[in-house]
């Protein structure tokens, strides 16, 4: 029985904690859920707190962008309607100025016709008074003008002549200055540095036998000199040496040089004669660089393109005017710098541009156009600065005076050039008639080479064999003299002498 009671007893106990743990279960989650409830209420509070706070700070900042914008806007509507309001009184101030300068020129105006009407009417009593003077008096103008003369003259013929003689006696006194001065100054112009191998060079032999070397069977070795250089060879001109004669002196010097090679070695003979004056070019230029690079140290230009001092050598053999060219460059170029000091300018600049204003005349022969414009493509080819071309191009005013250097090089040009004994022209004259006849030959179809000779009395032209035949070197020889007549003017006549002929090599192997 007491069994019986104590298991009911634990059967409800049992029974007993199981719905109170169901209730304690049940209160708990209904404990959570209102916990839940409550914090998402918060938050939603708390959402809905911030965002009108936002939305009042948006208000705020657009209230405060607003009118910003609008005092902005104020301000420049202000600022227009002042720029608006000074341009107006411009306007006024210049439609005023107009008025007042429509009407000096209307008063102008009225002034020139016053003076105008004024200066008429003075004429017309001018006029007037002359005629009525020559009524009274029965003269004419120019006869009145005699017969005061003639007075005057009578009434002071004795101080007349004692001044005359006084005048006599000063007159010889400043003649005899200027005689002076001419004779001094021609003594002066003598003795200044005037090329003297203008047009021929003498190269000395050992014996006059070595002229029939020198002509040859039927004057073949003297035909192919003059063919391969381009000069004319005087054998029978002096005695004890043989006269080589061009306007160009570096086919003279390259003659010379290939010559006297001849001379020394002995074997003169058409193939033997192209060797010697190939090996003269090649010595003649070696010359040329070194007179380019000689002159720039002269002068003092340092820094140039060894292209443009090679080009700058060939002045050495080139005369202006009588003129050595480099060494008229190289004395602009010391006069340049000097001047340079004087005024402030610069120095090298100057220097350079003297140095090399000339540059085109070294392959003036070769190249179209002046020798200025033919400076100026070399120098820019080369990567000379600019400045030095600026100051180079201006020495004959084909270009405009840029710099104060172009200035400086042009004086210098006319120091050098103008001082005396520097210059003879008729020489120049006579070298660019030269010129322009070996121009004219060369300038036909089919000429391979065209040499001026004796003095220009005789142009000597090469034609190609396989371009020209017998009956056309016939009529290109007729054209060119026509040519020549036509374009030059020239004293006595000139020989053209067209040459052809063919040659055939073969090696023996």
């Amino acid at each position: 029985m007491e069994l019986k009671i104590v298991l009911l007893f634990s059967i409800l106990s049992g029974l007993l904690g199981l719905v109170l743990g169901y209730v304690a279960r049940v209160l708990i989650s209904l404990s959570k859920k209102n916990s839940i409830e409550n914090d998402i209420k918060e938050r939603k509070q708390k959402a809905d707190k911030e965002s009108q706070e936002i939305i009042l700070q948006a208000e705020e900042k657009a209230s405060d962008l607003l009118k910003t914008t609008r005092e902005d806007a104020k301000a420049r509507e202000d600022m227009l309607k002042k720029t608006e309001e000074r341009l107006v009184k411009k306007e006024e101030i210049l439609d005023k100025k107009q008025l007042e300068i429509d009407k000096e020129v209307e008063e102008i105006k009225k002034r020139i016709e016053e003076v105008r009407g004024i200066k008429e009417k003075t004429e017309a009593v001018e006029k007037e008074k002359k005629a009525q003077l020559e009524k009274i008096a029965r003269l004419s103008e120019d006869d009145a003008r005699a017969q005061v003369i003639a007075t005057v003259e009578k009434q002071s013929e004795e101080d007349l002549l004692n001044r005359i003689h006084k005048l006599e006696i000063a007159g010889e006194e400043a003649l005899e200055d200027k005689a002076k001065n001419i004779l001094t100054t021609t003594i002066q112009r003598l003795a200044a540095s005037v090329s003297a191998d203008m047009f021929t060079t003498q190269v000395a032999i050992p014996s006059d036998d070595i002229k029939g070397k020198i002509i040859g069977k039927e004057g073949r070795n003297i035909k192919a000199f003059e063919r391969e250089t381009g000069v004319e060879l005087l054998v029978d001109d002096v005695q004890g040496a043989i006269t080589i004669s061009s306007f160009d002196p570096v086919r003279r010097q390259i003659a010379r040089v290939a010559l006297e090679d001849l001379i020394a070695d002995g074997r003169i003979q058409p193939a033997r004669i192209e060797q010697a004056v190939e090996k003269a070019k090649e010595e003649i230029n070696r010359i040329i660089k070194q007179k380019g690079e000689e002159a720039a140290y002269e002068a003092g230009v340092i820094n140039l393109d060894p292209r443009v001092l090679a080009i700058l050598g060939r002045l050495h053999f080139r005369t202006s005017y009588g003129q050595n060219v480099l060494a008229h460059s190289v004395e602009m170029a010391r006069i340049a710098g000097m001047l340079a000091e004087e005024l402030g300018a610069n120095v090298l600049t100057a220097k350079a541009g003297a140095l090399l204003h000339d540059i085109g005349k070294a392959v003036d022969h070769e190249v179209q156009g002046t020798h200025v414009e033919i400076g100026r493509r070399i120098l820019q080819k080369f990567g000379v600065s600019e400045e030095v071309i600026k100051a180079m191009q201006a020495h004959h005013e084909e270009y405009p005076y840029e710099t104060i250097e172009s200035r400086i090089v042009q004086t210098a040009d006319a120091i050098s050039g103008g001082r005396p004994g520097a210059r003879k022209d008729s020489v120049e004259n006579y070298l660019k008639r030269l010129s322009d006849l070996e121009s004219i030959a060369t300038s036909f179809e089919g000429v391979e080479k065209a040499y001026a000779l004796s003095a220009g009395r005789e142009i000597r032209i090469f034609v190609q064999s396989d371009k020209v035949s017998d009956l056309e070197t016939r009529n290109l020889a007729r054209n060119i003299a026509l040519r020549v007549e036509k374009e030059l003017r020239y004293p006595g006549e000139i020989k053209v002498v067209a040459i052809r002929e063919n040659r055939a090599i073969e090696f023996a192997r």
